[in-house]
Protein backbone atom coordinates (compact mmCIF):
# COMPACT_ATOMS: atom_id res chain seq x y z
CA UNK A 1 0.00 0.00 0.00
CA UNK A 2 3.06 2.40 1.09
CA UNK A 3 4.82 1.59 -1.99
CA UNK A 4 1.95 2.37 -4.29
CA UNK A 5 1.34 5.94 -3.03
CA UNK A 6 4.97 6.42 -3.12
CA UNK A 7 4.77 5.16 -6.57
CA UNK A 8 2.11 7.63 -7.33
CA UNK A 9 3.38 10.40 -6.01
CA UNK A 10 6.84 9.84 -8.19
CA UNK A 11 4.80 9.41 -11.34
CA UNK A 12 2.99 12.51 -10.66
CA UNK A 13 6.04 14.57 -10.05
CA UNK A 14 7.44 12.81 -13.52
CA UNK A 15 4.53 13.95 -15.55
CA UNK A 16 4.66 17.20 -13.67
CA UNK A 17 8.39 17.82 -14.36
CA UNK A 18 7.72 17.16 -17.78
CA UNK A 19 4.82 19.57 -18.20
CA UNK A 20 7.11 22.03 -16.72
CA UNK A 21 9.56 21.51 -19.39
CA UNK A 22 7.17 22.00 -21.69
CA UNK A 23 6.14 25.39 -20.08
CA UNK A 24 9.66 26.16 -20.21
CA UNK A 25 9.83 25.90 -24.28
CA UNK A 26 6.86 27.63 -24.69
CA UNK A 27 8.15 30.68 -22.37
CA UNK A 28 11.96 30.80 -24.38
CA UNK A 29 10.11 30.67 -27.58
CA UNK A 30 7.26 33.69 -25.90
CA UNK A 31 10.53 35.21 -24.96
CA UNK A 32 12.00 34.80 -28.33
CA UNK A 33 9.33 36.22 -30.25
CA UNK A 34 8.96 39.15 -27.56
CA UNK A 35 12.39 40.43 -27.86
CA UNK A 36 13.08 39.74 -31.61
CA UNK A 37 9.69 40.40 -33.46
CA UNK A 38 8.52 43.27 -31.09
CA UNK A 39 11.16 44.26 -29.74
CA UNK A 40 9.82 44.02 -26.19
CA UNK A 41 11.59 41.62 -23.97
CA UNK A 42 10.68 40.36 -21.15
CA UNK A 43 11.63 40.54 -17.59
CA UNK A 44 10.32 37.25 -15.58
CA UNK A 45 10.99 34.28 -18.43
CA UNK A 46 14.70 33.57 -17.81
CA UNK A 47 14.17 33.83 -13.98
CA UNK A 48 11.38 31.96 -14.23
CA UNK A 49 12.46 29.31 -16.25
CA UNK A 50 15.23 28.54 -14.16
CA UNK A 51 13.68 27.82 -11.25
CA UNK A 52 11.55 25.32 -13.11
CA UNK A 53 14.70 23.38 -14.12
CA UNK A 54 15.88 23.45 -10.61
CA UNK A 55 12.65 21.99 -9.84
CA UNK A 56 12.42 19.42 -12.75
CA UNK A 57 15.34 18.05 -12.11
CA UNK A 58 15.16 17.35 -8.45
CA UNK A 59 11.32 16.10 -9.21
CA UNK A 60 12.00 13.71 -11.87
CA UNK A 61 15.09 11.42 -9.63
CA UNK A 62 12.45 9.75 -8.10
CA UNK A 63 10.12 9.23 -11.11
CA UNK A 64 13.71 8.30 -13.33
CA UNK A 65 14.41 5.70 -10.67
CA UNK A 66 10.95 3.99 -11.26
CA UNK A 67 10.88 3.23 -13.78
CA UNK A 68 14.75 1.67 -13.28
CA UNK A 69 16.17 4.68 -16.32
CA UNK A 70 19.17 5.65 -13.96
CA UNK A 71 22.39 4.91 -15.36
CA UNK A 72 22.98 1.29 -14.88
CA UNK A 73 25.93 -1.15 -15.94
CA UNK A 74 23.85 -4.62 -16.82
CA UNK A 75 26.47 -6.26 -19.00
CA UNK A 76 27.62 -8.65 -16.22
CA UNK A 77 24.66 -9.02 -14.01
CA UNK A 78 22.40 -9.20 -16.09
CA UNK A 79 21.11 -12.43 -14.63
CA UNK A 80 18.13 -10.71 -12.98
CA UNK A 81 17.69 -13.59 -10.43
CA UNK A 82 21.37 -13.95 -8.98
CA UNK A 83 22.15 -13.25 -5.68
CA UNK A 84 25.05 -10.70 -6.73
CA UNK A 85 22.71 -8.85 -9.47
CA UNK A 86 20.11 -8.27 -5.93
CA UNK A 87 23.15 -7.31 -3.90
CA UNK A 88 24.60 -4.82 -6.65
CA UNK A 89 21.06 -2.94 -7.15
CA UNK A 90 21.01 -3.08 -3.59
CA UNK A 91 24.39 -1.21 -3.04
CA UNK A 92 23.70 1.19 -5.92
CA UNK A 93 20.27 2.48 -3.71
CA UNK A 94 22.58 2.60 -0.74
CA UNK A 95 24.88 5.06 -1.95
CA UNK A 96 22.08 6.83 -3.66
CA UNK A 97 20.81 7.03 0.11
CA UNK A 98 24.15 8.33 1.12
CA UNK A 99 24.13 10.83 -1.16
CA UNK A 100 20.62 11.85 -1.25
CA UNK A 101 20.31 12.34 2.30
CA UNK A 102 23.53 14.34 2.63
CA UNK A 103 21.64 16.77 0.06
CA UNK A 104 17.82 16.23 1.92
CA UNK A 105 19.79 17.44 5.41
CA UNK A 106 21.82 20.20 4.27
CA UNK A 107 19.18 21.75 1.57
CA UNK A 108 16.20 21.70 4.17
CA UNK A 109 18.91 23.48 6.58
CA UNK A 110 19.18 26.25 3.67
CA UNK A 111 16.24 26.05 3.24
CA UNK A 112 15.19 26.91 6.49
CA UNK A 113 17.49 29.66 6.75
CA UNK A 114 16.30 31.43 4.25
CA UNK A 115 12.65 31.03 4.82
CA UNK A 116 13.11 32.31 7.97
CA UNK A 117 14.78 35.08 7.77
CA UNK A 118 12.70 36.09 4.49
CA UNK A 119 15.82 35.96 2.13
CA UNK A 120 15.18 36.95 -1.45
CA UNK A 121 17.48 36.20 -4.79
CA UNK A 122 19.30 38.93 -5.91
CA UNK A 123 17.45 39.43 -9.33
CA UNK A 124 14.42 41.93 -10.56
CA UNK A 125 11.84 39.58 -9.87
CA UNK A 126 12.92 39.07 -6.39
CA UNK A 127 11.65 35.52 -5.71
CA UNK A 128 11.99 34.10 -1.85
CA UNK A 129 14.98 32.01 -1.71
CA UNK A 130 12.77 29.20 -0.29
CA UNK A 131 11.07 28.82 -4.26
CA UNK A 132 14.38 27.72 -5.31
CA UNK A 133 15.97 25.84 -2.36
CA UNK A 134 13.11 23.68 -1.61
CA UNK A 135 13.38 21.56 -4.75
CA UNK A 136 17.02 20.23 -3.39
CA UNK A 137 15.22 18.57 0.01
CA UNK A 138 12.28 17.96 -1.45
CA UNK A 139 13.14 15.99 -4.57
CA UNK A 140 15.87 14.36 -2.69
CA UNK A 141 13.27 13.32 0.05
CA UNK A 142 11.55 11.54 -2.53
CA UNK A 143 14.08 9.87 -4.06
CA UNK A 144 15.17 8.24 -0.74
CA UNK A 145 11.65 7.32 -0.46
CA UNK A 146 11.58 5.85 -3.81
CA UNK A 147 14.45 4.29 -3.29
CA UNK A 148 13.41 2.49 -0.13
CA UNK A 149 10.62 1.42 -2.32
CA UNK A 150 13.22 -0.20 -4.69
CA UNK A 151 15.13 -1.99 -2.39
CA UNK A 152 12.03 -3.86 -1.09
CA UNK A 153 11.83 -4.53 -4.49
CA UNK A 154 15.10 -5.90 -4.97
CA UNK A 155 14.35 -8.40 -2.42
CA UNK A 156 10.44 -8.95 -2.52
CA UNK A 157 9.85 -9.14 -6.48
CA UNK A 158 11.68 -10.85 -9.52
CA UNK A 159 13.88 -8.45 -11.50
CA UNK A 160 12.93 -7.21 -14.48
CA UNK A 161 14.88 -9.07 -17.87
CA UNK A 162 17.34 -6.78 -19.04
CA UNK A 163 17.84 -7.22 -23.55
CA UNK A 164 21.31 -5.31 -23.16
CA UNK A 165 22.47 -7.52 -25.67
CA UNK A 166 19.26 -6.83 -27.97
CA UNK A 167 19.58 -2.91 -27.60
CA UNK A 168 16.89 -2.26 -25.49
CA UNK A 169 18.69 -0.02 -23.47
Amino acid sequence: MLARIIDGISEFTGKLSAWCLFAIGFFITFEVVMRYVFNAPTVWVDEVSRVLQVWVVYLAAAYVLKHREMVTIELILSNPRSIWRRLAESLGIVVLFVFAGTACYFGFQIWLKATLAGHTTDTYLAPPKMITHAPVWVGSALLMLQGAVQLYRVWTEDLPEDNVLEGAH
